[in-house]
């Protein structure tokens, strides 16, 4: 199993049972090791009392974009620790675009950069996820699947 085949397995597992990131209307565009992009549409009801995309659901598409990204090696990973900066509002009508990146993965321990773009390129926040792998996986995998005998 190659590592874009096994990020893909894993993220299949994760979404069948994403329940808030599937209701607030994202969708899983792409994933690979250590990456993730996920896309939404701001709705009226994403808007806050200002008229713009409120800040917890910009955060919500940069989150689960850092939880496909660090699940990607069909291990349970958890966030431990998240930080992020809004630049510019998005906007009612906009199409919201979260990539996370890996920027180091170490043992049990990973950093993930999230950017949050609209649909000109806009840079709308920018998110840095740490995370923690706990017990468990995604789905049963051999010891040996995907390498060379």
């Amino acid at each position: 199993m190659t590592p874009k085949e096994r990020a893909e397995k894993s993220a299949a597992a994760m979404w069948a049972g994403d329940q808030a990131s599937q209701w607030v209307g994202m969708q899983l565009v792409e994933v690979d090791e250590g990456r993730a992009v996920l896309e939404m549409t701001v709705l009226a009801h994403h808007c806050n009392g200002h008229g713009t995309c409120h800040g917890g659901v910009s955060f919500m598409l940069a989150d689960s974009a850092f939880a496909f990204a660090c699940n990607s090696r069909n291990a349970i990973t958890v966030g431990q620790h998240t930080v992020m900066s809004y630049l510019n509002p998005g906007k009612e009508g906009d199409r919201l675009r979260a990539e996370a990146t890996e920027v180091n993965h170490a043992g049990r321990s990973g950093i993930y950069d999230v950017k949050v773009t609209n649909q000109d390129a806009l840079v709308l926040a920018e998110f840095r996820g740490f995370s923690r792998t706990i017990n468990g996986r995604h789905f049963e995998e051999q010891e040996n699947e995907g390498k060379a005998p």
